[in-house]
């Protein structure tokens, strides 16, 4: 009997691990909750018929209602429609701010991995960085330009670079070290050609879980600092400053940061699910 080898398709082969993560167990979970807090968020005109910063007349600190889910603040605010629109800030800044320090900081990753000069002038931006804590850089940015959505992503932004770089640098020596890669070097391949062929498509596989996790902790990362004043400028709703507002007068209203609260840990757990999820896809 003869047997006939078929080329395998390693591209098949890499997504269908990651498509089985997404669409079972603990990462649809993930998928489903980020889908339907993400409608929610983009539907908001549709959901509630008030607007994030119209003052209702003789609402002050209602409780939770069929009218007000999550009742009123002390300006006569609907807590629930400030809520729904600050999961539209929340999602654009994660959704700008992570894709764009991934992109940077692979770059500077892959470079760096290539290169010792770029290596040495990388590994200590990066040392720079990683020595300031988040909250730091946040103090120090908004010192300087104010509050805004401007400075909070670029403060996600240099946070996830250092991050990112080392991530990929780490992974493409590695990879290059792997025998099949070494013997592309050997018969002669270009490296540009090894490194797009070769060494790439699997330095690429960890960056989604990295993205996933880094997404959860932006969700945190915004929120904290809109609760500590140096995020989004007010009246702009912010999950964060939404539960700022609510600490004085839970008594009156434990809904009005109750509900807010819910969402933001929500949008934590969807992102880590979907993190966990892809780290056991690779694995398999």
């Amino acid at each position: 009997m003869t047997v006939v080898d078929h080329p395998v398709d390693l591209e098949v082969r890499r997504s269908r691990p990651i498509l089985t993560a997404l669409t079972h167990g603990q990462g649809l979970a993930g998928v489903l909750i980020l889908l339907v807090i993400a409608a929610a968020g983009i539907a908001a005109p549709l959901l509630t018929h008030y607007g994030p910063n119209e003052q209702i007349e003789g609402a002050n600190l209602l409780g939770a209602s069929a009218q007000h889910w999550f009742g009123t603040d002390q300006v006569n605010r609907d807590v629930f429609t400030r809520s729904l629109y600050g999961i539209r800030i929340n999602l654009v800044i994660v959704l700008v701010a992570v894709p764009l320090g991934a992109i940077i900081g692979s770059l500077a990753g892959l470079v760096s991995s290539i290169n010792p000069v770029a290596d040495v002038i990388a590994q200590r931006i990066f040392d720079v960085i990683l020595a300031f804590p988040l909250l730091i850089l946040a103090i120090t940015l908004v010192a300087i330009t104010g509050p805004g959505v401007g400075p909070v992503i670029a403060v996600i932004v240099a946070a996830e670079i250092p991050l990112f770089g080392r991530l990929v640098r780490t992974t493409v020596l590695k990879v290059r070290e792997l025998p099949f890669v070494e013997s592309a070097e050997v018969i002669g391949a270009g490296r540009w050609w090894v490194l797009r062929k070769h060494v790439l498509p699997n330095a690429i596989e960890p960056l989604g879980v990295q993205i996933a996790l880094s997404m959860s902790v932006a969700v945190f990362a915004e929120s904290a600092m809109s609760f500590l004043g140096i995020g989004v400028r007010p009246p702009d709703p912010s999950l964060g400053s939404i539960i700022a507002g609510a600490i004085p007068n839970l008594d009156a209203n434990p809904a009005y940061a109750v509900g807010p609260l819910v969402i933001v840990s929500a949008l934590v757990l969807s992102f880590l699910l979907i993190a966990q999820s892809l780290g056991r896809a690779r694995r398999i």
